[in-house]
């Protein structure tokens, strides 16, 4: 039998975990950790660059492995950590960032758009970290990454550094192909659903939380934007309700077309207050769940600590390759 094959990814400590962020990945990992060797990350480094208050840096780190744990996501099968703790992370960053191009960093979308907005103040950082990405990605030797839409550009990226340095110096890292889910669904906005779902949008009405309680969810999902056509279809014509749908599917496994179906002669009121329900279901535990987590520190701890072990270990074998491909004499 061949040996699994590596699947990576991770999500940054910016704030509270949304449903998108758990329908449209974390829910995804929890499945795959049978399946394949996977590597689910907290980046942290990602996170600085947007300034940061440190408090809420280190407490959102805490509440993102938590909401891991809490949704299903084994520590004894999946090797979960804090990026910051591997430095080769950002080693492994800067070599391959002597192998990226300034106008490939430059034609990025998220940067393009994100430095736009903020016109005064582009980091760095801001510029670079589809590198760090990279990096992240090749040092454990990944073959699948599961991503989104506003993801691909990123990894077509890694995809490109990764053959650059191979046909430069020999085969080196394992090139990684897109991981897309048999049952994907993009969780948009509820008040402006042709955008995604962000907790950057000013009005929380917009997004909901994993630590949201069930009377926020209900009134949320009461408030959710549908349209003025008063039918129930899955159509791009009416993203609203097309939304609710997917959010209603992705959590009952009920196709969308039982979906449409089941509430066609009942309304959009019974659709938001059914999807309400199972939304709240399916929460409640994991919010209890990373609820009792944050006050056990040390389980956390010893969590991170492992997983961080683990993940070095690897990652030090690739990046020992790396220097030593380049000429850089290793420390004795």
């Amino acid at each position: 039998m061949s040996e699994k094959k590596t699947i990576f990814s991770g999500i940054q400590p910016s704030g509270g975990l949304t449903l998108g962020n758990y329908l449209g990945a974390i829910k995804n990992w929890v499945a795959l950790q049978d399946e394949y060797q996977a590597i689910f990350c907290i980046v942290d480094l990602h996170a600085m660059t947007v300034p940061k208050e440190p408090k809420d840096l280190r407490k959102n780190t805490y509440e993102v492995l938590a909401n891991y744990i809490a949704s299903g996501l084994d520590p004894n099968q999946a090797t979960l950590f804090i990026q910051s703790h591997v430095s080769a992370h950002a080693e492994l960053a800067w070599l391959l960032d002597c192998f990226s191009y300034y106008g490939e960093l430059s034609r990025m979308t998220q940067f393009k758009d994100k430095s736009q907005k903020n016109e005064g103040n582009i980091t760095a950082g801001l510029f670079n970290y589809p590198v760090l990405m990279a990096a992240d990605i090749l040092l454990y030797q990944t073959d699948l990454v599961p991503v989104g839409e506003d993801q691909r550009q990123h990894l077509e990226l890694t995809r490109n550094i990764a053959q650059r340095f191979n046909n430069r110096f020999s085969p080196t890292f394992v090139v990684p192909e897109p991981y897309i889910a048999p049952v994907g669904a993009k969780i948009m906005d509820l008040q402006e659903p042709t955008s995604k779902m962000s907790k950057s949008n000013e009005n929380q009405n917009s997004y909901i939380l994993l630590s949201d309680s069930d009377d926020d969810i209900v009134r949320k999902f009461k408030r959710a934007v549908t349209d003025s056509y008063g039918e129930i279809r899955y159509t791009e014509d009416q993203p609203g309700v097309k939304n609710l749908i997917d959010i209603y599917s992705k959590i009952t496994g009920d196709s969308a077309g039982e979906i449409v179906e089941r509430y066609q002669s009942k309304g959009y009121a019974a659709l938001k207050e059914s999807t309400a329900e199972v939304v709240v279901g399916e929460l409640r535990p994991i919010r209890e769940t990373a609820e009792a987590l944050m006050k056990n520190k040390d389980y956390l701890e010893a969590v991170y600590k492992k997983g961080a072990e683990k993940a070095e270990r690897a990652a030090l074998k690739t990046l020992r390759k790396v220097k030593k491909k380049v000429g850089l004499i290793p420390k004795m």
